[in-house]
C-alpha cells in the first residue's frame, strides 16, 4: 500500500478485506487519527487514517482513501490508505531491522524494512498503529 508516496505492507494474514471508499461517521471525542467507524456486513469498524497516525499531512480532499481491513485482539480496523497495490511474496533473507537513519516516527510503526529493487518498503505494526494507550498527549 502507499501513503505519502511511500511503500509500506503488513502481513497478508492480517489483512481482512480491502474496500474502496467508504462512509465513515465521525466519532465524537475521538483522536485526531480515528477518522470514525464504517459499516462493514453489520459490524461497526473502526476507521483509522494512518497519514494522521504517522504524522503526515492531511489528504486532499478530493482523493478517496481505501481501506484495508485488519483484525487486532478480536475486532476489525479498517486502516484508510492512499492507495492499495498487489500482494508481494517477499524472501526473510530480505528482510531488516529498522535503519537508524528511518524516520523516527515511522520507526514507532515498523517492524522492520525490505529494499525492493527501485524502492523501501516499510513494513507497519498494526498493534503498534493501533494501540492509543501510550499517547503522551492523551489526556
Amino acid at each position: 500500500m502507499s501513503i505519502g508516496g511511500q511503500l509500506f505492507g503488513i502481513p497478508v494474514l492480517k489483512v481482512q478485506d480491502v474496500l474502496g471508499s467508504q462512509t465513515i461517521t465521525r466519532v465524537p471525542l475521538a483522536p485526531v487519527e480515528v477518522a470514525g467507524s464504517l459499516n462493514l456486513r453489520g459490524r461497526i469498524v473502526t476507521a483509522v487514517d494512518v497519514r494522521l497516525r504517522l504524522g503526515l499531512p492531511k489528504r486532499d480532499s478530493e482523493k478517496q482513501a481505501m481501506s484495508v481491513v485488519v483484525e487486532h485482539e478480536g475486532e476489525l480496523y479498517s486502516l484508510l490508505v492512499d492507495s492499495v497495490g498487489e500482494v508481494l511474496s517477499l524472501e526473510s533473507r530480505d528482510y531488516q531491522r529498522n535503519p537508524p537513519t528511518l524516520n523516527p516516527r515511522l520507526r514507532e510503526f515498523s517492524d522492520g524494512i525490505y529494499r525492493l529493487n527501485d524502492s523501501l518498503l516499510v513494513v507497519l505494526s498494526v498493534s503498534s498503529l493501533l494501540n492509543f494507550g501510550n499517547r503522551a498527549d492523551a489526556a
